[in-house]
Formats: C-alpha cells, structure tokens, sequence
C-alpha cells in the first residue's frame, strides 16, 4: 500500500506540473525577451544612452544661435533715468569658433557609444542570468522527479529491511542504513524544492511573471556551442566584450574632455552676440539723450584670449589625470576578462570529461538495475552464484536515481561555463535568441 501511496503522489505531482505547465509554460527566448523589457538595469542603462545621446547634442548645439526675449519696462524715473527703459528686447548668441569644442565633440561622441556598449554589457548579464536561472529550475524539477522515484525505492527498502529483520536475516543496523537512506532523500528533496523556488523567484523578478505558475519549457534550450579548438577566442573576448569596449570609450572620451580643457589656455575663443531693444517714449531719457531713438540694435563677434587662468590650468591637470585613470581601467578591464575566459576555457575540458563521467556511471547503474531484474525474474543461471533479492532491486533503484542526479548535475555544470564563455564574447544574446518560441 505504502508503495502504490508513493507512486500515487508521484504521478499527482506530474499531473499537477503537467496542468502548471498548459497554463504558464515559456520558452527561454521568451522568458529572456521579458526580462530584458522588464530589468531595471537595462532600463537604467538605456536611460544613460538617452543622456549620452542629449549630450552630444548640446557639444554641437552650441554654434547654433539661440533666441531670448524679455523687457525691463517700469515706471517713468524721477530725475536722470536709470536702467533701461525697454519694451522689450531680443537677444541672439552663439559660439563662432573655439579651439576646444571639436575635441568635446568627440568626446560626447566617444561618451555616447560607451552608454550604447555599457547597455549591450548590460543586457548580456540580463540575459546570462535569465538562462541560468531558467536551466537551473528545469534542472531542479527533473531532479525533483527523480527524487520522488528515489523516495518510493528507499521506502520500499525499508520495508523489506524490516521484513528480513523479522525474520531474522539482517541485523538492526541493516533497518536503521535503509531509515538514514530515504531521510537523506527527504533532505535533498527539500533543499532542492528550495533551490527552485528561489529561481522562480528569481525568474519572477526579472520578468514580471507570477514565480508560483513559472514552468520551463525544455525543448526551448538551444544546445550551447563547443569552445574547443578555437584559439583566437581569447582575443575575442576582449574585442567582442561590451563592458570591456564600453570601458575603453569612456577612455577615449575622457582623453578628448582632457585635450579640450588643455586648449583652454592661450587659445582665443570667438563668439557672436546681437540685440535688439524697444525703448519707452515716456520715459525721460529724451531729456538728458540729445539722439534718443526707440528702437535699439547691435552685433558683434567677440574675441576673448585666455593669456594667463589659473582656474583653467587646474582643470586641465585633473581632465588628464581622469583620462589617465580611465584608460588604466579599460586595460584592467580587458585584463580580467581575458583571464577570466582563458580560465573558463581551460574548464571546459575538465567538466566535459566529467559530464562524459556521470553518464557513464548511469548508463551502467540502469544497466546494473536492468540485469538485477532479470535475475529476479529467471534466476542467476548459476546454482553457485549468490541469489538476487528485492533488497538487491531497490538498492540498485536507488543507485539509478542518483546517478542521473549526479549526470543532471554535471550538465548544467559544463552548460553554465559555456554561457559564461558566451557572455565573455558577447554572443550570448544569439543564442537565446536561437532557442524555440
């Protein structure tokens, strides 16, 4: 009875995920898709593109001339008239040349496609995250089920050990190995029914999808790409990374910030400037102005030469200081990032001898299992050999369900190195972008 209960919740709990799934299974693709709608660093960065982008605008916006109006109209002054009796009066100024605005051009040019690369380094960790946490609940819900075979195996082995306690085959020590054995699959059930709710939540956070209903599809997990064999992958993963690109931008502009500050000093600047002003009649400036007339206009282009600003030179000094930091940290950028793929690839070889391991070792525990049935049911064939016993099956169950436990394990082992390589060379968004919708 104790069996078929088992098998009872085990077939309740699949038809509980398989009623889950119809209602709110998605692919990974999707699933990325929502999260990169949905995070709010990639939202955070996207908003740092649209102020990258405002500020390259106000570099070049400044030869254009801009438009004010206003009036300083009041009441008729007593004795000499003060201030300017305008109406109103239009006022129009721009920069004419300066030797400094083209280098703080480029480096509102150089600020912006730091901002656009700083947003692709950010959706690239947006999306490494999303998968892992996707494959990772996919992994926890396969071993879940296995558990709940392991589950039914370690209580049928209790059973039988009592049984042959009873009469008076094993020991009391044989009952109290085959009680450690199912409270142990109680716990890993437990700390895996943990671990995938909390990539759930997880999941939930970056989509905005309710974590309890959240279901993986399997079939939409693209197979990841093999490393091997490529040696020019390390360079790429410098010249293809975006935070690595982005921190080099951010270089380059702070260099152009710093030539345009040096050109502060001892360089002319020119600019243009007119006004147009409509004096009041009823003020008394006629009185004391032989010429007074109504209307008002003037232009010029003003030349002003920076011979000595201290203020200026200061700047100067630390605009090149920050550039200099800046550029260190692009190299260390680059640095890390090479090492840290060099590092992964290295990996590789080592966790996909593993995964090659743990399935070995399942293949032959169910081949182990496979042959333990057979003896059961026809004999050993051998009137010397050791009989087979039910104890002997459901040991051997166990043995199965941990074994592809330990080979689901290993999977995601070698599968999250390989995203992590993919991130590293920035082609992680095509391959969830080639997963099944």
């Amino acid at each position: 009875m104790r069996k078929h209960l088992y098998y009872g919740f085990g077939i309740g709990a699949i038809a509980l995920l398989g009623v889950s799934a119809a209602a709110a299974q998605i692919s990974l693709s999707s699933t990325v898709d929502l999260a990169l709608q949905n995070s709010t660093q990639v939202r955070i960065a996207a908003a740092d593109v649209q102020r990258a982008t405002a500020g390259l605008s106000e570099a070049k916006d400044v030869y254009i001339p801009n438009l004010v109006t206003g009036s300083s109209l009041g009441p008729p002054s007593i004795g000499f008239p003060l201030g300017q009796p305008s109406i109103f009066n239009v006022e129009s100024q721009s920069l004419v040349y300066s030797f400094s605005q083209p280098d703080y051009i480029r480096a509102s040019h150089a600020a912006l496609k730091s901002a656009q690369l700083n947003l692709k380094d950010n959706q690239d960790q947006v999306v490494l995250d999303c998968a892992l946490a996707y494959i990772q609940l996919d992994t926890d819900n396969r071993e879940i089920l296995s558990l709940n075979e392991e589950k039914i195996a370690a209580e049928n082995l209790v059973r039988i050990e009592h049984d042959r306690l009873n009469a008076g085959i094993d020991s009391r020590m044989d009952v109290t190995k085959a009680e450690i054995t199912s409270a142990q699959v109680d716990i890993k059930r437990l700390h895996t029914e943990d671990d995938a709710s909390d990539q759930q939540q997880k999941l939930a956070h970056l989509t905005g999808l309710p974590a309890a209903s959240f279901i993986p599809k399997p079939a939409s997990i693209p197979p990841a790409p093999d490393f091997t064999g490529d040696d020019a992958l390390a360079d790429q993963a410098v010249t293809s990374n975006a935070g690595v690109q982005a921190a080099y931008a951010n270089a380059k502009s702070k260099l152009e910030i710093s030539f345009g500050d040096e050109k502060q000093n001892y360089r002319p600047q020119f600019a243009f400037g007119a006004e147009y002003s409509r004096f009041a009649n009823f003020e008394n400036y006629s009185e004391y102005y032989q010429h007074f007339s109504a209307n008002n206009f003037g232009a010029a282009v003003q030349v002003t030469f920076p011979f000595f600003d201290a203020t200026r030179r200061a700047k100067a000094r630390e605009s090149a200081a920050e550039a200099h930091r800046a550029q260190i940290e692009a190299i260390q950028a680059g640095n890390q990032t090479n090492e840290q793929f060099v590092s992964l690839r290295h990996s590789l070889a080592e966790l996909k001898t593993q995964q090659h391991l743990a399935q070995l070792q399942s293949e032959l525990a169910q081949e182990q299992l496979d042959a333990v049935e057979s003896e059961l049911k026809n004999g050993t064939g051998s009137p010397t050999a050791a009989p087979v016993t039910p104890k002997d099956e459901q040991l051997a169950r166990i043995q199965v369900q941990e074994r592809y436990q330990d080979a689901l394990n290993a999977d995601l082992s070698l599968l999250r190195a390989q995203l992590s390589l993919m991130r590293s060379i920035g082609s992680i968004q095509d391959w969830a972008n080639s997963a099944v919708k």
